[in-house]
This record gives C-alpha cells, structure tokens and sequence, in this order.
C-alpha cells in the first residue's frame, strides 16, 4: 500500500503510519514497548508503505491524540468519561470496541495470574494478610473463584471479609500499588491499576449466591449483627434456587437446556411446588415425566446434597446472565433428611 486507500487501515497500518510520523528515534522507543510479534508485523506494514498522504497521517495522528485522551480520562473520570469522549470522536459502535480493548489491557493482564490461581493456593499465598487486604483481593476476582475461595476460608474470616467487601467504595489505584508492594515479597501477583468490581452488598450478594447454604448463612448472620441494614441489602440482591419461578418461560426453557436432569431432580427435592410446576411446565411433557419420576427414584437425600446441586444450577444461571442469555431478578443441620 503506497498511499491512502479507501478502503480502512487496520491497527498495524495505523501503528506503521504512527511510526513513520514520529521520526526513526521516538519510533524506536515505541518499537521497545511492543512484543517480538508486534515488532515484526509493525515493521512489514512500514517496509509495504513507502509513504503515507498528509490525509492519512492526519487522521492517524487525530486517532491517536483521542485514544490517549480516552486512556487519560481513566484516571481522572472513570470509564464513563472515556466512554463520552469516545463516542464523541468515533460513534457508539466503535467507541466499544476501543473501550473493551482498554479495559482488557487495564484489569487482565494484572489479575490473570490471579485468576489461574486455585482457591487453596490463592488462600495459602495470602495468608496472613489483613482482612482488608484480602477484602481487595477478593473484590478483583471473578465472582465463581471469589465464592470457591471463601468456601476453604474459616467462617468468622469469611464473614469478616465479605463485611468489608460490603462496605467498600472505588478504591485508587495508589492503594493498589501499596497493596501489590505487600504482596511482592510472597509472589509476582499484580493488581490493575484500575478497579472493576468496587466491591458493596451487590457483590456479596453474587458471591453468596454461589457459596454453600451453610457458608451463607453464617455469613449472614456475622454481618447482620456488625449492621443489620447491610445485612438485609445484601440478602435482598441475593438471587435463590427458589426465585427461578419468577423467571419467563424463555429464560427458564434456556436454562434447563443447560442442567442435567439428574442434578435437576435433586435440587428439586428441596424445592416448593410452585417451582416445580413452574419448571415441568417449561419442558416436554416426556420430559416431564421423566424428571418425576427421577425426583421420586431418589428417595431421601441429605440437606448438603440438595444445597450443592442448587448452587451448580445457580451458577449455570449466573453464567447465562453474563453472557446476557437471561436476566435475573433479585430477591427482597447439613445431615437432616428431605423425604
């Protein structure tokens, strides 16, 4: 590509003409933040574009002097400023693709080690860390592995926590950087600069939703005497295996598309009648039938047993939210037998 085309620059292209811009010293420092690949690919865009029109450069440079102010703003405005000077300079569409590249560079890329990370080693690694530090750490994780570590937690530090989690605001990425210098001497574990999840009773309550009956209720009981108020936020954002019968016929239809009707059938034993019906009414009367029957087949079960099969379905409805298949509405003796 000798010159301008009308057809758009892809990202290398736009980083070939940058360079060009830029003159061969300031190139080179660029050239020493990219990866071996990126150099490469960088570097074969320049080679198969002797020159660039004045329109071409301009409108790169243009780009460029956006996105940085874009990046700028994360710091002083959040992702919302970002947001509105993005859109202002390139339209809706294409503002999101840039805003989800931004913030995948932001949070991945520091918390990935973190998220590879299993429950028992993760609690090992911080051990001894003050709950504040742990509250944190918890409130960076992925809701599913934030709820598994608190399962290998003791109760009363669990509970301790998940309080401060509650209670926590935006916090700055200054107080990341002494968090990440602590935890420097024990592993090369990082934190984003900038938080995703701020933590508050929303995000307790998702990763209550997910932990075991028992976990949850002591939790909620710890909280509730430390603030009852609190307690009672996080109880209402709570989403339960009974609250499915407040689901449509779509939203229920997809999700039994994605459980096991073995799994299904033992949640149930716990389950009110008006979701059962609510459930066998969403599926083939075959179906039906047969879920019935394996409901009956089973005979007593233990509490813990029917807990852990409601919480695997919750958790399947939690990633059918996320990926935006179905939307949820909140809800305002582990030995003992259910006939």
């Amino acid at each position: 590509m000798a010159t301008a085309t009308k057809d758009p620059l892809s990202g290398a292209q736009k980083a070939a003409v940058l360079c060009m811009s830029l003159g061969t010293e300031v190139a080179s420092k660029v050239m020493q933040l990219l990866t071996s690949d990126q150099v490469e690919t960088v570097s074969k865009e320049i080679a198969a574009m002797p020159m660039a029109d004045t329109k071409t450069v301009e409108e790169v440079l243009l780009e460029y002097r956006q996105v940085a102010r874009a990046v700028q703003s994360l710091s002083e405005g959040g992702f919302m400023r970002a947001q509105e000077i993005l859109e202002n300079s390139f339209g809706a569409q294409k503002a999101k693709t840039i805003l989800e590249r931004i913030r995948e560079q932001l949070t991945d890329t520091g918390l990935k080690k973190l998220k590879k990370a299993a429950p028992e080693v993760l609690l090992t690694v911080l051990r001894g860390e003050h709950p504040q530090t742990l509250a944190l750490i918890l409130a960076h994780l992925d809701v599913k592995q934030a709820a598994a570590v608190i399962e290998v937690m003791d109760t009363e530090l669990a509970s301790d926590v998940l309080y401060r989690v509650a209670r926590m605001e935006k916090v700055a990425p200054d107080m990341l950087a002494v968090v990440e210098q602590g935890l420097s001497s024990k592993t090369d574990l990082t934190l984003s600069q900038e938080m995703t999840l701020s933590g508050g009773p929303a995000a307790v309550a998702k990763v209550l939703t997910l932990a075991s009956g028992s976990v949850e209720k002591a939790v909620i009981e710890t909280i509730t005497q430390r603030n009852h108020d609190l307690a009672q936020q996080i109880t209402n954002l709570m989403f339960a295996f009974e609250d499915l019968k407040s689901l449509d016929g779509k939203s229920m239809q997809r999700i039994l598309r994605d459980v096991d009707s073995k799994e299904l059938a033992l949640a149930l034993k716990a389950a009110s009648e008006e979701l059962r019906g609510h459930i066998l009414k969403n599926m083939s009367e075959r179906a039906a039938a047969a879920l019935t029957e394996e409901m009956e087949y089973l005979g007593p079960v233990r509490v813990k047993d029917v807990e852990a099969a409601q919480s695997r379905i919750i958790a399947a409805v939690r990633t059918l939210e996320e990926a935006g298949e179905i939307v949820l509405a909140g809800r305002g003796g582990d030995d003992e037998l259910i006939v």
